[in-house]
């Protein structure tokens, strides 16, 4: 007994002496010092994305950290980001999911998720040209007028009765609505439809699954036995959500066999049936169904929570919430509703949603890449199989890319002529390269016309303006980084 503090302290100093000469040999980007077995778990702690940020200040823009025995490599400069998914964009074409996501076998047909090949090309291609193109959202814009209508009169409603609004559920509900007219024509009549809260409580479902860390995710030795249950519960959500989408695939699919000659739908449900019927291409009704599935997933949680900060940062700045009250106000007069043609004339409405999306990306640290071979970055070799994360809100907040990283100052980017769409690496909180979020398009519409809607409309206050900043603060919730406490305001009758 006497023996084994000595043996202990023993191993430690070998373990530690081995991983400083594999290092070397292997020439890995530098990083903290990781514990036997569970690496630097304990260091990251509960927000990862800002302890990656503080240690990127001593270890610099490539950094090596040991989560469990998954090794990862932390991006945290534009210049090594483009590294990553631009220039050596095919080598880390690869991803690593989470075991949640491989529920229903999900991450093997998701667009997100499956390997660069003929079927993902081909999926990309649809999503590119037909179902994000510029002349589909277009044609489908009508749909998601009428849902900004309901959130309208919802607000007028809470307004008329004294009532404040959960921005954050108003925010959730109004994405699932504009999803589902989107990709259905769904023509439910009231905001929070029997239909939208069946989606909502799915969704919120698979987010609590995703917000508890699963140590599978970390020790794959132990992903067959599922301790947490978290491939059990993940199933439950996934099947219920599966089956809703192929109800109304299905429901349409019929409908066409019976109405050859009835005019077709403006939405993605049309697109899916028409590729299936022509039959020159690989993807089969269960990679759409699938398809669907990851745009509901991604896009009602990240928008969700860029919408929740968007409306925090104008409710905290009156100064910017009354200069996008009168650009709107010159531009839009008496419409109530934000036309989404009219977006390219917002020029400030536009600063405050890059402004927002660069303190409060969707994703604090972009979807997981995969090194598919050993490639050499910046002098620095990361192997096969490693992970790479790209932390945005880190780079969203670094003094030597932006000046007063801390302010709220949608103003810069009306200097600067830097967009958020993948080409500035600044700012990418969609990604960039091949694996570029392929929902941007349509996110890019929410984002500016839901605040507009409810800016133009109402004057807002805080339900209990003398809360503490501990409310207001950024914590992580799955991959997002959400408010604390949920954001609630009054609105006031303009």
């Amino acid at each position: 007994m006497d023996s084994f503090p000595f043996l202990t302290a023993l191993f430690l100093i070998t373990a530690a002496a081995w991983l400083i000469s594999f290092r070397r040999r292997k020439n890995l980007p530098p990083g903290p010092m990781p514990l036997p077995i569970i690496g630097n778990m304990l260091q990251v702690g509960s927000q990862p994305h800002e302890t990656f940020a503080k240690l990127s200040k001593q270890y610099g823009p490539l950094m090596s950290i040991h989560l469990g025995s998954l090794y990862t490599v932390i991006v945290s400069s534009p210049e090594m980001a483009r590294e990553i998914l631009l220039k050596y964009g095919q080598v880390f074409s690869g991803r690593t999911a989470v075991q949640a996501l491989e529920a229903c076998n999900h991450s093997e047909s998701a667009i997100g998720f499956m390997p660069v090949g003929d079927e993902w090309r081909e999926m990309r291609k649809i999503c590119k040209e037909q179902m994000f193109s510029n002349q589909s959202l277009e044609s489908s814009k009508e749909l998601r007028k009428e849902k900004l209508q309901q959130l309208l009169r919802h607000a007028r409603r809470c307004s008329e009765e004294g009532r404040v609004v959960d921005i954050r559920e108003a925010a959730f509900i109004t994405t699932l609505n504009l999803m589902s007219a989107t990709l259905f024509s769904m023509q439910a009549t009231e905001f929070d439809s029997s239909v939208t809260m069946e989606f909502k409580e799915i969704m919120e479902g698979i987010a609590g699954i995703a917000s508890v860390p699963n140590y599978a995710d970390y020790f794959p030795i132990l992903r067959p036995f599922d301790l947490q249950g978290v491939m059990r519960q993940s199933e439950v959500y996934f099947s219920r959500m599966l089956g809703l989408i192929e109800g109304y695939l299905n429901e349409r699919i019929q409908f066409r066999k019976e109405n050859p000659n009835a005019p077709k739908k403006d939405d993605f449900l049309e697109v899916i049936v028409d590729s299936l019927e022509a039959k020159d291409n690989n993807l089969t009704a269960t990679h759409f169904i699938h398809l669907v599935l990851e745009l509901f997933v991604g896009g009602a949680e990240t928008n969700m929570t860029m919408l929740e900060w968007i409306m925090h940062e104008l409710i905290s700045h009156p100064d910017k919430m009354a200069k996008v009250k009168a650009e709107l106000k010159s531009v839009m007069g008496e419409e109530k509703v934000v036309d989404e043609s009219k977006m390219s004339k917002l020029p400030y409405l536009q600063a405050v949603v890059k402004e927002s999306l660069r303190l409060h990306p969707p994703a604090a640290l972009l979807v997981p890449r995969k090194a598919e071979s050993d490639q050499v970055v910046n002098g620095y070799m990361i192997p096969k199989g490693a992970q790479v994360l790209i932390n945005v809100w880190g780079m969203g907040r670094d003094s030597t890319i932006w000046k007063n990283p801390y302010s709220f100052e949608p103003e810069r980017f009306l200097d600067q002529k830097i967009d958020f769409k993948g080409q500035d690496f600044e700012l990418i909180p969609f990604g960039s390269g091949r694996r570029v979020c392929p929902g941007m398009p349509l996110a890019n519409r929410i984002l500016h016309t839901v605040p507009a809607t409810l800016v133009h409309n109402f004057d807002w206050k805080l339900e209990r303006p003398d809360a503490s900043d501990e409310e207001a603060k950024g914590v992580m919730c799955g991959f997002s980084v959400r408010r604390a406490v949920p954001l609630k305001s009054i609105p006031y009758k303009l």
